[in-house]
């Protein structure tokens, strides 16, 4: 079971989403959404935020910015869902992979046979 560090406090978390459990629109972000800062932190902005808008000046993904915040994804989702809000960042979402997309197989089978012969 994953003990709770100091940026799990639950009060906290709760206080950081305005008591929020959810995003508005939750499903837009997913793990690998993309995340893009669009200006620079104003002064008397919430941390999270701050921290949010300076990681962000290269494209990262949701669940990184988790792991560099140390919150669970459910709420930096809420957090990133402000920001998006008040067009202070951009979402760049991953292109569905297709089968126009994908190798060809006798490609594929190539490519493994001259592995196997290595």
């Amino acid at each position: 079971m994953k003990r709770l560090g100091p940026d799990d406090d639950p009060d906290r978390l709760y206080t950081v989403t305005g008591g929020r459990s959810r995003a508005a629109d939750d499903l837009t972000l997913d793990l690998v959404t993309l995340i893009v800062s669009e200006c620079d932190p104003a002064p008397g902005m919430q941390s999270e935020h701050v921290r949010i808008l300076s990681m962000c000046h290269h494209p990262m993904a949701v669940v990184e910015v988790s792991a560099e915040l140390r919150m669970p994804v459910s709420v930096v989702r809420i957090l990133l869902s402000d920001l998006l809000d008040s067009g202070r960042v951009t979402a760049r979402h991953p292109r569905p992979v297709t089968a126009a997309h994908l190798p060809d197989t006798d490609l594929l089978k190539e490519v493994l046979d001259a592995l196997h012969r290595l």
